[in-house]
């Protein structure tokens, strides 16, 4: 697949690009919402793994953009965090996601959960 890791700290974009890379995934990482259009824009993605929490364009906010703009709403959009207090499941769903994952991820499973966000388009059991 191809993948965008959307992260604004460099050691767990870094982390999530090399895990995905090692099974067998094409891999793009930006660390703003301003970066991540760049690249959908010119490297269109197949999955977008997003963290919500990141300054400038929150990931809830960019959920929205993507999901209501008819160019970027069929691209799978699977978010990630640990503020959970700030960032609901239920309305990180309801904005569009197919899944969301809890940090820190489980670098064993990263692959496999996004396949089954987007086979299903339905959140992956949490841990």
């Amino acid at each position: 697949m191809k993948i965008l890791v959307i992260e604004d700290q460099p050691a767990e974009l870094k982390l999530a690009q090399d895990v995905l890379q090692a099974a067998g995934h094409e891999v793009n990482g930006a660390s703003t919402a301003d970066e991540a259009y760049d690249l959908i824009a010119s490297d269109r993605p197949e999955v977008i793994l997003l963290d919500l929490y990141m300054p400038g364009t929150d990931g809830l906010t960019l959920v929205r953009q993507l999901k209501g703009a008819p160019e970027t709403a069929d691209i799978h959009i699977v978010t990630m965090t640990s503020y959970t207090e700030t960032f609901s499941r239920t309305a990180t769903l309801a904005a569009g996601s197919a899944a969301y994952l809890l940090k820190p991820l489980n670098t064993r499973t990263l692959s496999d959960d996004l396949q089954a966000a987007v086979a299903s388009k339905q959140a992956p059991p949490l841990p």
